[in-house]
């Protein structure tokens, strides 16, 4: 299979080196001293209790040099999806079917709004901690690699079974699903109420859950994101606020979310579709988010 990935960083970098070293054709857009790395040396991959390992992938500069290719994995933070945007409707003129790995619930709306067909869509998303650390240099941070793709109407569909298997021979988790919209929204829940607590707090999760009423916002952010689904049309399952609010509790005390870190580091960071998305679905569908509207209001403020 001839597979593109936009966006090279930790995401993407990973994902190329795995399916790469397992025999699929690569080719990455990347950019700067990373996109020389790449063309020069290939990706290193470093991965727990593992010793490093080197693998070759097609590197370019722009989209319009890629190869055609039959899946193109969109990999970027979502900030960064409108200047990748133009690469998607490059390839998908050619035949790609386009798949985002970003967080948030409506990175396809988004990319449909950009220019990609709708046909040349479908959903996704990953559970994965990995970091560039050096030009050509990924770094796996997790034990968990799990990649989830589906039709964004929902249903199964052969497309949707065979970009999964694309992965078939690497480390990955990836399957197809006909609920990839369930699949979104339960990430999404995790990944917004982690956010926004963090993220006004300016810590990680140990301090937030042991601060005077700081479980209470997480159970708050939780349940108001769980809801905006609800009203939304979304079957999460029986029980999904609380099984949220016990793998908060479960976390290592000094874990911090990727929003965290972009909030510390200046911005630029996913509160659009994070707590914004929330706060803004939410008013569409008549459900109060105060949480998630501090959140916006007071993270907006900071960012800039």
């Amino acid at each position: 299979m001839q597979i593109a990935i936009l966006g090279a960083g930790g995401v993407g970098g990973y994902y190329a080196g795995v399916l790469a070293r397992a025999g699929q054709d690569v080719a990455v857009l990347a950019r700067g001293e990373h996109l020389a790395a790449i063309q020069s040396d290939g990706l290193e991959i470093h991965e727990p209790d593992a010793e490093p390992w080197r693998v070759s992938v097609s590197a370019y500069e722009s989209a319009v040099d890629m190869p055609d290719a039959d899946v193109a994995f969109v990999a970027v933070k979502s900030y960064s999806l409108d200047a990748i945007a133009a690469a998607a409707v490059d390839l998908a003129g050619r035949g790609a079917v386009v798949v985002p790995l970003l967080n948030g619930v409506d990175i396809v709306d988004r990319l449909a709004d950009a220019g990609v067909p709708r046909a040349s869509l479908l959903a996704g998303l990953t559970y994965v901690s990995a970091a560039k650390t050096g030009p050509g240099v990924i770094e796996l941070r997790s034990d968990f690699r799990r990649v989830t793709v589906g039709e964004p109407d929902g249903g199964m569909s052969e497309r949707a079974e065979h970009v999964a298997a694309a992965f078939a021979g690497t480390p990955v988790d990836a399957r197809a699903t006909a609920n990839i919209q369930v699949e979104l929204w339960r990430k999404f829940v995790f990944i917004a109420a982690i956010s926004a607590a963090c993220g006004l707090a300016r810590t990680a999760i140990g301090p937030v859950r042991d601060a005077t009423r700081g479980r209470l916002l997480l159970e708050r952010a939780v349940r108001e994101v769980v809801a905006v689904a609800r009203a939304r049309g979304v079957a999460l399952p029986d029980g999904e606020a609380q099984e949220v609010i016990q793998r908060l509790d479960n976390l290592a005390p000094g874990l911090s979310p990727s929003f965290l870190l972009d909030v510390q580091a200046g911005g630029p960071a996913e509160l659009d579709i994070l707590s914004g998305a929330v706060s803004r679905l939410g008013a569409e569908a008549g459900v109060e988010t105060p949480v998630h509207d501090t959140a916006t209001a007071a993270l907006s403020a900071a960012l800039g």
